[in-house]
């Protein structure tokens, strides 16, 4: 086939930059704040993972379609026990590998095949805290903080690449600055490690006793905030740049962000709008589809629905606090049931974040803005891209 015969041919294939795997929902570890995991030993969800020829079908898939970089995730990807085949498999297709795990089950041989046979992308590891007590506090898995610190050590010895994330916890809270200080001597940092603070509840909605702890241990909008401003002018002008580009009302659009160009395909073959997207209506199922269907045709629909809610129309739908706000489908239809009922919690993180950079008053909800263009320009210099392309 020649060259422009090819581009022919692919002129309607939908391409695929980036896809997330999550090989199984299981993790030998019972965090606190999971929003996802499942005990190790589940024998039912293990019996309707994927099998490892359907996940190599999915990748070769993948790359077919132009995908550059899979990301393995969980649960704890690496307790597949097909973990290394499939890994071996996606970067023989020219695959970058992004794996995201809690490093307790990197094992010598395993950080052996990663230095030999690089990932090409960082991995990600989640530490839960400094210190044995309060780690394990997190993890409620007795002998994990131990495991953790020997992976990490694994990959650090073969200088294999990695960044590390952190959860502000109870048991945590006062190692933060160990933490940082601890994260800004591995040589792949290049800047201070993400806090996750303001957690999600469990996406598949199956453990109210659950999200009644991970609840309880959100922070504040108001501590969230001041914990995000600690680095004052940093923050300003990372905000700054921010504003000029994402802010702006939706209206009854439910998706104005990525989700539904790529996707994550769950432990169980069902193909997502994104990694926390898990209403049942809007997932795909690869065992009698394929991602280039879904891509093409199924998420295209997904991507154009819109809000008939009159609570959301009246409020997400008017504010201009959009790109600030966690506030989207995935978040709504984890704390709702639904696509698009407010959430107040993030709703609260927004205006307060809004209220510090100066964007509205103190008695004031965005969603009454109705000079909130003038209030993006001034304060960013530059006004958002929307706004620009009016001007223009």
């Amino acid at each position: 086939m020649r060259i422009d015969q090819a581009l022919l041919w692919r002129e309607n294939v939908p391409s695929l930059v980036r896809l997330d795997m999550e090989l199984t929902e299981r993790c030998n570890n019972n965090c606190i704040h999971c929003s996802i995991n499942l005990p190790a030993d589940d024998a039912s969800a293990q019996k309707r993972e994927l099998s490892t020829e359907k996940i190599k079908d999915i990748l070769k898939e993948a790359a077919a379609l132009g995908c550059l970089t899979v990301r393995f995730t969980g649960g704890e990807p690496l307790l597949r026990n097909d973990f290394e085949e499939n890994y071996l498999f996606a970067r023989r297709l020219g695959l970058k590998v992004l794996i995201f795990t809690n490093a307790t089950l990197i094992t010598p041989h395993l950080a052996d095949l990663l230095s030999r046979i690089p990932p090409l992308e960082k991995i990600e590891i989640s530490v839960y805290g400094m210190e044995k007590r309060s780690y394990e506090a997190v993890t409620r898995n007795p002998g994990s903080f131990d495991a953790a610190w020997r992976g990490i050590n694994l990959l650090l010895e073969r200088k294999i690449p990695f960044v590390v994330k952190g959860a502000l916890l109870p048991p945590n809270k006062e190692e933060i600055d160990s933490f940082e200080a601890w994260a800004a001597t591995l040589p792949w940092m290049d800047r201070a490690p993400s806090l996750g603070m303001f957690f999600e509840l469990r996406c598949r909605r199956d453990c109210e006793n659950r999200n009644s702890l991970i609840r309880k241990l959100r922070v504040s909008p108001e501590e969230g905030v001041r914990l995000l401003t600690r680095r004052r002018e940093k923050y300003e002008k990372e905000m700054k740049e921010f504003c000029s580009k994402f802010m702006g009302p939706p209206g009854d659009k439910l998706f104005s962000c990525g989700a539904g160009k790529g996707g994550c395909v769950d432990a169980y073959g069902r193909f997502q709008p994104c990694l926390s997207l898990r209403a049942p209506e809007l997932s795909y199922d690869l065992k009698s589809g394929s991602l280039k269907d879904a891509l093409s045709d199924f998420f295209p629909k997904v991507r154009e629905l819109r809000s008939r809610n009159p609570e959301y129309l009246g409020r997400c739908g008017r504010c201009f606090l959009k790109g600030l706000c966690e506030q989207c489908p995935a978040k709504s239809w984890g704390e709702n049931g639904t696509l698009d009922t407010p959430t107040d919690y993030f709703c609260r993180i927004a205006h307060t974040q809004a209220r510090y950079l100066g964007l509205i008053k103190e008695d004031e909800f965005a969603w009454e803005a109705e000079d909130w263009k003038d209030r993006i320009k001034s304060f960013s210099g530059k006004g958002t891209n929307s706004q620009r392309q009016q001007e223009e």
